[in-house]
């Protein structure tokens, strides 16, 4: 008899399928870009898939969250082999300590970027494509093909970013045919900083000639959005894509401690990089504090995770200062708790070309906190039609600050009656990872029978 958990069945099967996942980010790293294959590996057994992972010996990490290693299941195989990376070149020419942790993107952030900065987004953008990561190509398929010529596997992942991992999984199902998902977390040529790569013309035809050879060859193609499978269908027509997001955890959320802050906390989870930076939003707040003692005086906003110093200064242009809470950096064992003691979470989706489809993994664990959610961004975005279908938050644009402030403060004056502000809506139960990751195996199950 099959196990039944949270209402998903799962699979009592005596020999489990195998599946090879080529990711970059795995633990110790930390990050929004560890936790997606992460969860799936902790819960792909259950569905009759042994995992095994391959990922770098030496890689970068943005940033180091050992607590992440406790969510591995044991005896999960790990393949490693080392990387080469420009990174210590890179930080030697922009005059950065060898010890800086680079953040994800294309340069780490400053006001003013110097001449050797501009140059090296343009040397990164034309000369290493599709990305930094790409002289691990070579080397990792040797090695794999080397594994696989002794043991065997019945479906290989790649995930990206780094797109280059794409193209590790591209050569390996060509020369084993062995049935290949292309899992992105990112889009490609759409992703939000592609222009800022200072493409010449035949880089930017390399980078669309290699997307279009791993879209037109993956057996299937996985992507966190619907506005995204839409943007690659235009150009892809023939492609193979499904739309798994990303999600909470529910193991992350048992026995949380969410004991009553005495501060209001509007709370932002995640990186806050240039591209949301959204003035009506600090406007909104600068007005609130003046306009409303009570509020002044209890009112706290809190940054978890590293800010760009263009939004820290918007927060010290409009006097905020005082009610700046900033933690750069947090284990995730500890976000759960962090969102529960908020009483406003703030999802602030980046001004690009493709926020329409944007949908931040911060945005799930939003929801499992059970917390009201401010986005700010565009309405009728992807991410906007999660609250409207969960019922658990509204989204604000440049023109409805003034709507903005009004949510604030109603959800102020729930806080000063009970103490704190909840949501209870039950349909997000279908974005838990452990569903998500029987989506994943039903996918992977119908690629390796075909």
């Amino acid at each position: 008899m099959d196990l039944i958990i949270s209402g998903i069945e799962l699979k009592k099967v005596s020999k489990k399928n195998k599946v090879l996942i080529i990711t970059y980010y795995w633990p110790p790293s930390g990050g929004s870009g560890v936790q997606r294959w992460v969860k799936f590996v902790k819960y792909l057994r259950n569905f009759g898939w042994e995992p095994i992972i391959y990922t770098p010996s030496n890689p970068e990490f943005p940033e180091i969250d050992k607590s992440l290693n406790n969510e591995i299941p044991p005896g999960i195989e790990v393949l490693t082999h080392p990387i080469w990376e420009p990174y210590q070149l890179y930080k030697k020419f922009v005059g950065l300590d060898e010890s800086t942790r680079l953040k994800t993107g294309i340069v780490q952030e400053k006001s003013n970027p110097s001449l050797a900065k501009k140059l090296s987004i343009w040397i990164r953008g034309n000369f290493f494509i599709p990305d930094a990561r790409r002289f691990w190509i070579k080397p990792s398929i040797e090695f794999l093909s080397n594994y696989l010529k002794i043991k065997s596997v019945d479906a290989i992942v790649s995930n990206g970013t780094p797109h280059s991992l794409h193209l590790i999984g591209l050569e390996i199902n060509k020369r084993f045919n062995i049935p290949w998902l292309a899992d992105f977390r990112d889009p490609w040529t759409n992703i939000d900083f592609f222009d800022d790569l200072k493409l010449t013309s035949w880089a930017k035809r390399k980078h669309f000639q290699l997307e279009k050879k791993v879209l037109s060859t993956a057996n299937v193609i996985t992507v966190t959005t619907p506005g995204t499978k839409d943007d690659f269908l235009l150009n892809y027509p023939d492609a193979n894509i499904e739309v798994i997001t990303n999600g909470f955890d529910e193991d992350d959320f048992k026995d949380v401690d969410a004991q009553r802050e005495p501060k209001f906390i509007i709370a932002h989870i995640g990186v806050l990089t240039p591209s949301r930076n959204h003035p009506f939003l600090w406007d909104a707040l600068q007005e609130l504090v003046s306009e409303n003692e009570s509020f002044a005086q209890n009112f706290t906003l809190r940054f978890i995770g590293s800010v760009d110093v263009s939004i820290l200064n918007e927060i010290s242009r409009r006097n905020l200062n005082p009610y700046l809470e900033y933690i750069p950096q947090l284990p995730h064992s500890k976000i759960p708790e962090s969102l529960r003691r908020s009483n406003i979470l703030l999802l602030v989706i980046r001004k690009t070309q493709n926020q329409q489809t944007i949908i931040p993994g911060k945005v799930f664990e939003y929801l499992a906190a059970q917390r009201p959610i401010i986005s700010v961004g565009p309405v009728g975005s992807d991410s906007d039609q999660i609250l409207k279908e969960t019922k658990s938050g509204k989204t604000f644009h440049s023109e409805s600050k003034d709507d903005l402030k009004a949510e604030i403060l109603h959800q102020f004056e729930i806080f000063k009656k009970t103490g704190v502000t909840i949501t209870k809506n039950a349909d997000f139960y279908k974005y838990s990872r452990m569903n998500l990751t029987k989506n994943l195996a039903r996918i992977l199950d119908k690629i390796s029978t075909n």
